[in-house]
Parts: structure tokens; C-alpha cells; sequence
């Protein structure tokens, strides 16, 4: 299905396309909650109430605009309002108070688009990228996990860094 249909089925409140749409986004929104909040219930709740909003508003989304910057947009706000809610049940005095102030709009919208551009990556390469970057292995260690030859990981590696960077030129260039 292309964007353009998927964006028009959406719009017409199909929960097929809401779920399409949660398969394609729903990792980028839970990294975006995670980060803001550092709870993963409280990250897990951003998604599910960030894709509410976004099948309830569904109808007013402009199909001219890229879908991906009005869902962060969402989460975002959505993150913060789970943030003050959380803030507002601050500990006692004398208790420790474990909520700290969100990550500013550049660093979250950074996160956003880089969880997003691993998850455009082919399945093969994200595979490599999640091993080494969020589980922290080395390739060889990588290669034993996912069975393959230590060559085969550095391959996968190199292509996967350099679509990254492709994907995420946009924000290199924003922050030079």
C-alpha cells in the first residue's frame, strides 16, 4: 500500500491503516516516551494514548504534510502531559523525587528520527544495528547470536550505517 493510500485510508478512520501505522511508528513513539519520562509503563501509555488521539483526529490531518513529524508532534505533547500528571503526585517532603525535566524538543525530535530510520533499515541490517547499538555486542558476538559469518556483520553494518546516514542527513543538516 503506498503512504498515499495508507495516509487516505487513515484519514477515513480504517483501523487497518491505524494499525499499519502503529507496526511503522509505534517503536519511534515508545523510544520518544522512553526517553522523555524513563519509564517504560509510562512509555508503554504514551504510545497507546498518542495513537488514540491520532485515529480521533485522524479526519484533520492535512494529507499535503509528512505524517511522521504530526505523530511525534502528538507523542510529544502527550509525553508531557504525562510528565506534569506524574509530577503533580511528587513525593512527600523527605521522599525522594525520582522526576526529572524532559529532554528539550531537539534532543527528543533526534531520538525520533533516528529510531525511525533504523526501523526503515532492512530486517537483516536492523538486526546487526539492535545487537551492537542496543545490546552493546561486539560483531563478533553479533555474528555468533544471529548465526551468521563475522564477514556477513560487517557488511550488514556498513550498509546499514550508510543508509543511516542518508536517512538522517536531514539531521545533520539541521543541527550544523
Amino acid at each position: 500500500m503506498t503512504d498515499e493510500r495508507l495516509v487516505a485510508r487513515f484519514r477515513a478512520g480504517d483501523t487497518d491503516a491505524v494499525r499499519r501505522l502503529y507496526e511503522q511508528f509505534g517503536r519511534a513513539v515508545f523510544t520518544v516516551g522512553y526517553k522523555a519520562l524513563g519509564d517504560r509503563s509510562l512509555a508503554e501509555e504514551v504510545v497507546q494514548l498518542t495513537f488514540l488521539k491520532a485515529w480521533q483526529a485522524a479526519d484533520r490531518f492535512d494529507p499535503s504534510q509528512e505524517l511522521a513529524p504530526w505523530l511525534y508532534t502528538i507523542a510529544r505533547r502527550t509525553a508531557i502531559d504525562l510528565f506534569r500528571r506524574e509530577a503533580r503526585h511528587a513525593p512527600a517532603e523527605g521522599e525522594v523525587d525520582i522526576v526529572a525535566l524532559p529532554p528539550s524538543f531537539e534532543d527528543l525530535w533526534e531520538v525520533w528520527a533516528v529510531r525511525s530510520a533504523i526501523d526503515r533499515l532492512p530486517e537483516a541490517e536492523r538486526q546487526v544495528v539492535a545487537s551492537m547499538h542496543y545490546e552493546g555486542r561486539t560483531m563478533q558476538e553479533t555474528a555468533v547470536e544471529l548465526g551468521v559469518p563475522l564477514g556477513t556483520v560487517k557488511s550488514r553494518s556498513h550498509r546499514a550505517h550508510l543508509r543511516l546516514a542518508a536517512l538522517l542527513d536531514h539531521v545533520r543538516r539541521a543541527s550544523a
